[in-house]
């Protein structure tokens, strides 16, 4: 073993294992368990309201109806209340580049450039380097609301979660002794989640699942997003959800789009030149995203039957900045684009940034290149058991290529302390996110802010 102030330590596998040990010492894996708020917890209705402060006031309605749908909505918008709740507590200084908020429908099918199709984390608008365990008891915390949410028993709840975390330790177990370039490589091909479906039923609801992400492509967008007016091509009005993108914010798109080209790796810019500009809309996109500036841009190559579309979104500080050491990125689009191009396995080959009017940072990617996510409300015991273990698993993966899979494996060990410890979490902070989402429905009940229900 080479001595800790050798440059070669960082390089030594048992030295950085027993740095993952002694990690333990700071924050006993037993330790994760605890969770009680603070006497000085922030308000939750008020870190939401902070958060839309400078977001477009005519859509946070629509962002509070959507929260107040349900517990699991309302911890969807909420990744700002639990960064803060996390940040609170003891970290065990592991670091990674974390997905931010790796809630359940945060994962989900996409394609590769080779058109293979994959499954993997697919939302990375708070992603910043961070202690791991943010993103384990997140995910935890997001099985458990669910499953509750389905009415499950709570045992069953239990074992969701624990399924969830399980797969996390011992997918990261079997990758620390891996060769780097293989855990790079590494990726979980949708064909492979067939196997992982224990009845008939469950095979056929994955199957379906595979057969409609294939079929989401810009050619499907076109048919459902668009329509002829006075023989032009325009993407539908649909307010307050999709509306004309207007001419200034059109104008702006087309005068930015050369920014965000430059971005882009030679032989893309050569491929994206071979479309033309159609048509630009403003869209509300997600929960937590609503009022953020979000568009999507119709492009069009060959023909009008050879579409792109593009999502141009807005780009924000994360919400795990203020808790954390500043990270490499200045501009919050360079994050973003640098975070989904570490922790995925394949990325989107139009993946890109910018700045736009007032300053204001933005990435670009492709609005559907066979995306899918999984109908968690659907899911019965067993089949939400199985795809928390799936969603463990690649969570892993993405960690492992961002931080020290071998330091992080040692913290783990082989037996399910951390494991039980993170589920005891889970159910905790379960009960915790139903009490805010209460919050925010007595709020809106008692006029402080307004829901548009429905939208």
């Amino acid at each position: 073993m080479t001595a800790p102030g050798d440059p070669a330590h960082r390089f030594d596998p048992a030295a950085r294992a027993a740095r993952g040990k002694a990690a333990r010492k700071r924050v006993p894996r037993s330790a994760h368990a605890a969770w009680l708020p603070s006497v000085d917890r922030p308000d939750p209705v008020g870190v939401l309201e902070r958060q839309g402060r400078d977001r477009l006031p005519e859509l946070l309605p629509v962002r509070y109806g959507r929260m107040t749908a349900s517990p699991f909505a309302f911890l969807r918008g909420a990744a700002a209340v639990m960064a803060a709740d996390l940040a609170a507590q003891p970290h065990t200084g592991l670091t990674v580049q974390l997905c931010g908020d790796a809630h359940l429908l945060n994962f989900g099918l996409y394609a590769s450039p080779e058109r293979a199709l994959l499954f993997d984390l697919n939302d990375f608008d708070e992603t910043f380097p961070g202690p791991f365990e943010w993103d384990v008891k997140r995910l935890a915390a997001s099985v458990a609301v669910a499953a509750r949410e389905n009415g499950h028993s709570e045992a069953r709840t239990r074992r969701a979660a624990l399924e969830a975390t399980a797969a996390y330790r011992l997918a990261m177990r079997r990758l620390a002794p891996r060769g780097e370039l293989d855990v790079w490589y590494e990726r979980i091909d949708a064909d492979s989640l067939l196997p992982l479906a224990r009845s008939a039923r469950h095979r056929r609801r994955v199957e379906s699942s595979i057969t409609r992400a294939r079929r989401r492509t810009s050619l499907q967008a076109l048919a459902k997003l668009t329509e002829v007016v006075d023989g032009r091509l325009r993407i539908i009005d649909d307010p307050p959800l999709l509306e004309p993108a207007g001419v200034p914010d059109t104008a702006a798109l087309r005068k930015i789009f050369s920014d965000y080209r430059s971005t882009l790796a030679e032989e893309r810019r050569l491929l994206l030149d071979r479309y033309r500009f159609v048509d630009a809309a403003r869209k509300v996109v997600g929960v937590g995203s609503v009022g953020m500036r979000c568009f999507i841009v119709l492009l069009a190559g060959r023909d009008t039957e050879d579409p792109l579309f593009l999502q141009v979104k807005e780009a924000r500080t994360s919400v795990l900045e203020e808790h954390l050491p500043s990270g490499p990125y200045v501009h919050p689009g360079h994050r973003v684009v640098a975070g989904q191009r570490l922790l995925q396995a394949a990325g989107d080959i139009f993946l890109g940034w910018m700045s736009g009017p007032q300053g204001r940072a933005y990435y670009w990617r492709q609005l559907r290149d066979m995306k899918g996510t999984a109908d968690v409300a659907g899911m019965n015991p067993t089949d939400l058991a199985a795809y928390a273990r799936l969603c463990g698993t690649a969570l892993a993966r993405a960690h492992a290529r961002s931080g020290d899979r071998i330091a992080i494996a040692g913290y783990l060990g082989g037996a399910d302390t951390f494991d039980q410890a993170v589920t005891d979490f889970a159910l905790a902070y379960a009960n915790q996110t139903a009490h805010d989402h209460a919050t925010l429905g007595a709020a809106v009940a008692a006029g402080v802010v307004r829901a548009a229900p429905g939208e």
